[in-house]
């Protein structure tokens, strides 16, 4: 009689790699409820954006999959929680540009590139220029050559130190020589409140934490930093239109901790992909001004490169950091 045989060692070795977290996920997944963590309070933007995502995705998988809020230290506690979970395809992460720049100004025990699998890009969404109504400029042209002219006087508005707004201010000023200086709040509504007032004179910020205040006119709207805004926005020209090589969106994008199984990683990647495209998830992506932008893994982690090296320059040039 002839047959092939596995000795008890061998079979107890396959027995024990089938049986591990990855085999059993990439055999069965998903069997039980996915979380999607977002590492901020309810009703932010990436909140927002993780809802109806979620919604589709579990029609799509048939699965639970539950939006968890876990917020605090600039989205941080959030994402350390989910690099130090199992990757087993039943915890991910909604979050945005800040997570990047979190990680370059922020000490934490986490790389995005590291530590972390992206999984799909989510949607883009350019920020907007926007200054006091007093002062006396009328595009892009003319605040740089007022902050030339008067270096020092004019203060700019961010949510906090190290966020997003913060890097991509100093990115403007690293980009066209306009120094100014930072005034950093507790929240963007705060610091669009005292940008009407004319405490602050210039803020660069995403158009849903601005809309009202542009819409009625009581800031003064002077370019968009990247292409892509929703229909029905307030028009005004690209910053590179002012002749500065200056662009910037704020991203959000779905990941998982590092080391999700290639199988999970493919279908969470499609089915995520396939929601964008639905009609009525555009819709929803235009309330906070954002365009969903569907891509391959490997897109997504080449954006993340680039910007991430971006940051990093900005972070140096400004001596942005906080301990």
């Amino acid at each position: 009689m002839t047959g092939f045989r596995i000795g008890r060692r061998a079979a107890f070795g396959l027995g024990a790699a089938l049986a591990s977290p990855a085999a059993m996920a990439q055999g069965a997944w998903p069997n039980r409820p996915i979380r999607v963590v977002v590492p901020f309070t309810p009703g932010g933007s990436n909140d927002v954006v993780a809802r109806p995502l979620a919604d589709r995705l579990q029609q799509r998988l048939g699965q639970p999959v539950v939006v968890e809020n876990r917020a605090g230290a600039g989205g941080a506690i959030g994402a350390t929680f989910v690099a130090q979970s199992p990757p087993d395809g039943y915890t991910f992460m909604v979050s945005s540009s800040s997570f990047a720049t979190t990680s370059i100004a922020q000490r934490v025990p986490w790389t995005v590139l590291d530590n972390f699998t992206p999984v799909a890009l989510l949607a883009r969404s350019p920020f907007i220029v926007i200054v006091n109504n007093d002062l006396p400029v009328r595009s892009v042209q003319d605040l740089v050559q007022l902050a030339k002219e008067r270096p020092g006087t004019l203060d700019y508005a961010t949510s906090g130190p190290g966020g997003i707004n913060h890097f991509v201010t100093e990115y403007f000023s690293q980009v066209t020589g306009a120094r100014m200086n930072h005034v950093p709040y507790r929240g963007t509504g705060p610091a669009v409140t005292d940008l009407v007032a004319g405490h602050v004179q210039v803020m660069i910020t995403t158009m849903p934490s601005a809309a009202g205040v542009v819409r009625d006119g009581r800031v003064r709207l002077l370019a968009y930093t990247a292409p892509g805004a929703p229909a029905g926005a307030r028009p005004a020209p690209l910053v590179t239109e002012a002749g500065f090589a200056y662009e910037s969106s704020i991203w959000w994008g779905l990941f998982a901790p590092a080391g999700l199984p290639a199988p999970i990683l493919e279908r969470m990647n499609a089915e995520t992909n396939a929601s964008l495209r639905e009609p009525d998830m555009a819709r929803l992506f235009e309330g906070e001004g954002a365009i969903p932008s569907p891509e391959t893994p490997a897109q997504f982690i080449e954006m993340l490169r680039t910007d991430i090296a971006r940051w990093r320059e900005v972070a140096q040039f400004a001596n942005i950091r906080i301990d």
